[in-house]
């Protein structure tokens, strides 16, 4: 299963941008999609994840300024992010967990994206 992450770029304190991430491949289920990020020197950590039923959780920082997303006939992903501050800086990584036509499960990862926040 492959994951093609796009969006991300520059822009300024308080500002919006939006993330998106399509799936493809042998995709029989999805159990969830999640964004992930890393920043410069910190570990990778969960930013927002959705379940196949559509229930969301979010990282405590972000709650109340971003919102996750997913169009399940497409198998893509979404990330609205509001309100952006300078600690938002960090590679997004868009995530997808689920089971193949062959009935094997997979953790899928995508390439990244960069999002910069800054005057």
């Amino acid at each position: 299963v492959q994951l093609q992450a796009s969006g991300g770029g520059l822009v300024q304190p308080g500002g919006s941008l939006g993330l998106s991430c399509a799936a493809s491949g042998s995709i029989f289920s999805i159990n969830a999609m999640g964004w992930y990020r890393q920043a410069p020197g910190k570990q990778r950590e969960l930013v927002a994840r959705i379940t196949g039923g559509g229930s969301t959780n979010y990282a405590d920082s972000v709650k109340g300024r971003f919102t996750i997303s997913r169009d399940s006939a497409k198998n893509m992903v979404y990330l609205k992010m509001n309100s952006l501050k300078p600690e938002d800086t960090a590679v997004y990584y868009c995530n997808t967990r689920g089971l193949t036509w062959s009935r094997v499960q997979y953790d899928s990862w995508g390439q990244g994206t960069l999002v910069t926040v800054s005057s």
